[in-house]
């Protein structure tokens, strides 16, 4: 009786060690299945980012373009000008802050501050593309370059009056024609087509005001 029972318990021990095995065996076939599908997946995700036209991939490859589109002479313009511009628009501040000033020069201080200001931005963020500084390490030759002193800008600031407008055009009308060398410059020398086309729009622009500051000193 007892080696009947024992071989009655016998087929359900086996059946059931049979049926785990069976079952750990769909278990891992089916894990692998899922892990072989995950590794796809993510294969062809890749393919998708590298290749397509995602955002991931866009910022990456622009900042590339515009790093091998620069030269020297690129950046140092945009090292040179930055600077330039920001003296301009203090000037300008300056004007809009004071009393009494001539409304067409008001006028002006208001166009120059409006123009600059974001080219200012503009350029920075060039620099930053490029993986250059924004200060420029070459001196700026004040006699040139139009660049006011520490002196210049102190007689602005203390002028009043009729006075305040004659010097703040006189002044400006050298500090643009700086600004037009230096354009002129990056047309000759640069790369860069956006760094060439703000050096044309410079000297347009600073060319047409500076006949308009001239006549109005005429009439002061």
């Amino acid at each position: 009786m007892s080696t009947a029972t024992g071989f009655t318990h016998f087929p359900d021990e086996w059946t059931t060690k049979m049926q785990l095995s069976s079952r750990t065996s769909r278990i891992s076939l089916l894990t692998l299945a899922a892990i072989a599908t995950a590794l796809t997946l993510s294969a062809c995700s890749g393919a998708t980012t590298g290749t397509g036209s995602g955002e991931s991939a866009g910022p990456s490859s622009t900042a590339d373009a515009s790093a091998a589109d620069a030269s020297t002479a690129d950046i140092e313009f945009a090292q040179m000008m930055i600077p330039h511009h920001e003296q301009a628009v203090q000037m300008s501040e300056g004007m809009l802050a004071k009393a009494n000033v001539d409304p067409r020069v008001t006028a002006l201080a208001t166009t120059i501050k409006a123009a600059q200001a974001p080219e200012i931005t503009r350029m920075k963020a060039w620099l930053k593309a490029w993986g250059a500084p924004t200060d420029s390490m070459a001196e700026m030759d004040h006699g040139t370059d139009g660049m006011m002193s520490d002196a210049d800008m102190m007689t602005l600031d203390n002028a009043t009056g009729p006075d305040a407008d004659r010097i703040y055009l006189t002044q400006m009308v050298a500090h643009h024609k700086g600004a037009i060398a230096m354009a002129k410059t990056e047309l000759a020398d640069g790369k860069d087509a956006d760094a060439l086309a703000l050096a044309e729009a410079i000297v347009a622009s600073q060319t047409e005001e500076i006949a308009v500051m001239t006549d109005l000193l005429a009439t002061l």
